[in-house]
C-alpha cells in the first residue's frame, strides 16, 4: 500500500528508477513494508484505544479497572458492560437505574424495591438459576450499595402456571419431565396485541 504510495510520488519527478530491481525501487519497497507495519499497528491501537470499536486488548484493559469481570462474553456485550458499569454514579441507585446497569453487564435482570433498604432481584427471562450465577451476584453486590438488603429472586413454574397451561401428568411423563426439568417448564409470556 504504502510502496504504491510511495512510486506514485515520486514517479512524476523522473529522477527514480522505480521497479524492483533498482536500488530506488527496493528501497522504496522496504520503505512501504515498514509504513504498512506502522500502519496496522496504529489502525489496531485506535480500534482498541476506544470502547465503543474494541475487540481484544482494549476491552481486556477496562475489564481490569473493575474488581469483577463483567458477565458477557462477545465483544457487543462486553462493551455494553463496560458503558454500564462506567455510567454508575451517586444517582445510579434507583430501582430502574440499577436495572438498566446490570442489563448493561449482561445480566438480564430487574431491580425491585421490596421496602426500606431491602432490593429483590429478579431474572425475568431465566427459569430457575442463571447460569454463572456465582459471578453474577458478586458483580451485582458490587454493583449495589452495601447499605441494602439483596434478595434475589428465583422463578419456577407456579401450580397455578401449571393448570393455566393445561399440564396434565400425561403430558408431563409424555414430555419426559423429570421433576427438576418440570419446575423449569415455565410456558411462554402471552403475546400482547
Amino acid at each position: 500500500m504504502y510502496e504504491a504510495y510511495l512510486k506514485a510520488l515520486l514517479a512524476p519527478l523522473g529522477v527514480y528508477r522505480l521497479d524492483r530491481d533498482s536500488l530506488s525501487g527496493a528501497e522504496l519497497y522496504a520503505l512501504g513494508r515498514g509504513l504498512d507495519a506502522v500502519s496496522d499497528r496504529l489502525e489496531a491501537v485506535e480500534r482498541e484505544s476506544v470502547a465503543a470499536t474494541a475487540e481484544d486488548e482494549g476491552l481486556r484493559r477496562r475489564e481490569a479497572l473493575f474488581l469483577r469481570r463483567p458477565a458477557a462474553h462477545t465483544p457487543e456485550d462486553r462493551r455494553a458492560a463496560i458503558a454500564a458499569l462506567l455510567q454508575i454514579d451517586g444517582d445510579s441507585l434507583t430501582p430502574g437505574a440499577i436495572g438498566r446497569t446490570l442489563r448493561g453487564c449482561g445480566i438480564w435482570a430487574r431491580a425491585v424495591e421490596m421496602g426500606t433498604n431491602r432490593i429483590r432481584v429478579v431474572f425475568p427471562e431465566t427459569a430457575g438459576v442463571p447460569p454463572e450465577f456465582e459471578q453474577i451476584r458478586k458483580i451485582i453486590l458490587d454493583i449495589l450499595p452495601c447499605h441494602l438488603e439483596v434478595e434475589f429472586y428465583f422463578r419456577y413454574l407456579t401450580w397455578e402456571e401449571c393448570e393455566g397451561a393445561g399440564y396434565t401428568w400425561g403430558l408431563i411423563e409424555e414430555r419426559g419431565y423429570d421433576w427438576n426439568g418440570f419446575q423449569l417448564a415455565i410456558p411462554p409470556e402471552p403475546e400482547e396485541a
